[in-house]
C-alpha cells in the first residue's frame, strides 16, 4: 500500500464555513508523487473577510477560491513565496483556509533538496510556514492553480489516515493587516513544525470578527 492508495478526504467536510473546516484539515496528508506531508497548521478566511483576497469580490486572480470547495487555490506572495490553500464553501462564495506548515511524513529527502538543504534540518525549517510549504510541495501558480485535491489524478491530492488529532490550538492569524485579532489560525499545540506568530507592524485593531456566511445544506 502507497500513501496514494489512502482515501481522498470527503468534500462534504469541506462545504461548510472556513473557521469550521480549518481545524478539520489537521492532521489530513498532502499527497504527491515524490513527497508526502502531514497538515499540522491552518489560517481560515472568510467571504467578508477584510483579510480575505475574496472581500472585494472575484479577479482573475482570486477565482478559485469562488469554485468548489476541495480545490487548490495558489497565489504568489512577495513576488515569491507559492502559497496554497484549500477553498471552502459552496461554489459562488469565496473563501479558503490557508495552508500554514506541514510535517513531512515521506520524501524527505526530495524535500531537503527543494529546500536547499544538505542535512537534517529542524523541522520548522523543512515546513513551517506558508512559504517553506509551498517549495517543499513544488507548488506552482500557473501549473497548480485550480487542481481539484479530492480528484484521483491530480498532481496534489488530500488525504486521510485516520490520524487522530488530540488538541487543536487557535489564535491570531500571522502576518495580517485587517482583522489581526481574528482567532482564525489553527494548529497541533507543540508541533515542532508549527510556525511562529507574528504580528503585522501595519496590522490595525478592528476587533469585528468576519461573517463566513451560512453552512452548506
Amino acid at each position: 500500500m502507497t500513501w496514494r492508495d489512502l482515501a481522498l478526504l470527503d468534500r462534504a467536510v469541506l462545504g461548510d464555513p472556513p473557521e469550521v473546516v480549518a481545524p478539520r484539515l489537521l492532521g489530513a496528508l498532502l499527497v504527491t508523487a515524490e513527497v508526502t506531508t502531514r497538515v499540522v497548521e491552518v489560517e481560515a478566511y472568510g467571504p467578508d473577510d477584510p483579510a480575505s483576497h475574496s472581500i472585494r469580490g472575484r479577479t482573475p486572480g482570486n477565482a478559485t477560491m469562488f469554485g468548489k470547495p476541495g480545490h487548490l487555490y495558489v497565489y504568489v506572495s512577495y513576488g515569491v513565496h507559492q502559497l496554497g490553500n484549500v477553498t471552502v464553501l459552496p461554489q459562488g462564495t469565496g473563501a479558503a483556509v490557508l495552508l500554514r506548515s506541514i510535517e513531512v511524513v515521506a520524501g524527505e529527502e526530495v524535500a531537503l533538496r527543494r529546500r536547499g538543504g544538505h542535512d537534517r534540518p529542524r523541522p520548522r525549517w523543512l515546513g513551517g510556514g506558508p512559504g517553506r510549504l509551498g517549495q517543499v510541495l513544488d507548488l506552482r501558480t500557473e501549473r497548480d492553480d485550480g487542481l481539484d485535491l479530492l480528484a484521483e489524478d491530480s498532481r496534489v491530492t488530500l488525504r486521510t489516515d485516520g490520524f487522530k488529532v488530540a488538541q487543536v490550538a487557535t489564535g491570531p492569524r500571522v502576518g495580517v493587516t485587517a482583522a489581526p485579532e481574528v482567532p482564525w489560525r489553527f494548529w497541533l499545540p507543540e508541533h515542532p513544525s508549527v510556525s511562529r506568530y507574528t504580528r503585522s507592524p501595519r496590522a490595525t485593531r478592528a476587533p469585528r470578527a468576519p461573517h463566513a456566511g451560512p453552512p452548506s445544506g
